[in-house]
């Protein structure tokens, strides 16, 4: 009984994936019992029983004496008023304010959300894309999962583009999918306005901290290396510190106190954003290390963390919620256009500085 239980749940799980990934297609005949009974090695009995389940969850349609039919979703998906937005985080910094912004506009045309996260993890971006797969789901907002790396989950991506369901990048972009839309800051340019303004208070020793397995960090990093150069002054690589996902909470803070314990000579430290400046400060601190006094410190998002900490943070602009209504104006346009896989939109919004508290010349 378990073995059968067993081989008629592999079938439905592999039926359902075919369908959802887009290998049999709405309106496409499926093999007959037969034929599934003999490549699955089980009882036609077995293979009924799977096919009820799928007809039952709205996956294939039986037409009595034709055969049995992947249903069209299509219309019902789209005229079901919910638009997918999927985050890496949901309840912590930046994230709710972005997701405001999206409400907002989506809201006002009638459209609901169904909202997921991945914390920033590739297999759980997979569960969250395959679950939107299931649901009826007009269009798609996504904030990548480790956007530097190769993607795992194009499949996924791909399945999107053959049911017809629009999707737009907020923040980053894998590069395997760089011709899809997408609202992005310029990072880059961001990076570079805090270091040129550090050069010009007269910091010559100027510590990098990036994150290095999204977009966001990697293009830090370049108008850190940017700002150095046209300021003349040299790029060390000891002065970098590059951190991941999974040690983002340890690693910038542990690496800033051995620089410190081993006499590195800083006058400023570039952080990857706010929540990495504010733990910087608090390292600095436990250290009897002054900022600015010592040591100018800064951030990048403009976050409320920003004004919270003493000192207040120079750091450069996130428009959390226009990114985040921006990126809801260009879906609701894509959701009119039958041809948005041809013509993508890409929005860069440049950042400007905001100069506070955390630093002082040199």
């Amino acid at each position: 009984m378990e073995d059968n239980n067993s081989k008629y749940s592999f079938i439905v799980e592999t039926l359902r994936e075919d369908i959802l990934m887009g290998n049999i297609r709405p309106g496409e005949k499926i093999p007959s019992e037969n034929v599934l009974a003999e490549k699955f090695s089980v009882s036609r009995h077995t293979v009924r029983k799977a096919l009820s389940v799928l007809v039952n969850e709205g996956y294939l349609v039986t037409k009595h004496g034709l055969g049995t039919y992947c249903v069209d979703r299509s219309s019902k998906r789209n005229s079901s008023g919910n638009i997918g937005v999927i985050t890496t985080y949901i309840s912590e910094y930046i994230f709710p304010r972005v997701i405001q912004g999206i409400d907002s506009v989506l809201s006002d045309n009638g459209y609901s959300i169904i909202l997921k996260n991945t914390g920033n993890d590739s297999e759980m971006e997979a569960g969250c894309l395959k679950d939107i797969l299931t649901k009826d789901v007009e269009g798609l907002i996504i904030e990548p999962t480790k956007s530097a790396l190769h993607s795992k989950n194009l499949k996924y991506y791909r399945a999107l583009d053959n049911h017809r369901i629009p999707y737009l990048f907020i923040h980053g972009c894998y590069q395997q999918l760089e011709d899809r839309s997408y609202v992005i800051l310029d990072d880059t340019a961001g990076m570079h306005a805090v270091v040129e303004y550090l050069a010009r208070l007269g910091h010559k020793k100027i510590v990098g901290i990036f994150k290095a397995d999204d977009i966001q960090g990697i293009n830090r990093h370049k108008g850190y290396v940017k700002a150095l150069n046209e300021a003349g002054l040299p790029y060390d690589p000891d002065y970098v510190i590059w951190f991941h996902t999974e040690d983002r909470e340890t690693k910038p803070s542990e690496a800033i106190k051995y620089m410190i314990r081993n006499r590195y000579q800083m006058d400023a430290i570039a952080c990857y954003n706010d929540q990495i400046a504010v733990g910087i400060i608090k390292q600095l601190s436990d250290l009897g290390i002054k900022v600015p006094g010592d040591i100018s410190v800064t951030g990048f998002d403009d976050s409320f963390l920003s004004v919270s900490t003493s000192p207040e943070l120079t750091t450069v602009t996130h428009p959390k919620e226009k990114l985040g209504e921006l990126a809801a104006r260009i879906l609701l346009k894509m959701l009119r256009d039958d041809n948005y896989l041809d013509n993508p939109v890409h929005e860069i919004i440049v950042p400007e500085l905001v100069i506070r508290e955390s630093c002082r010349e040199r």
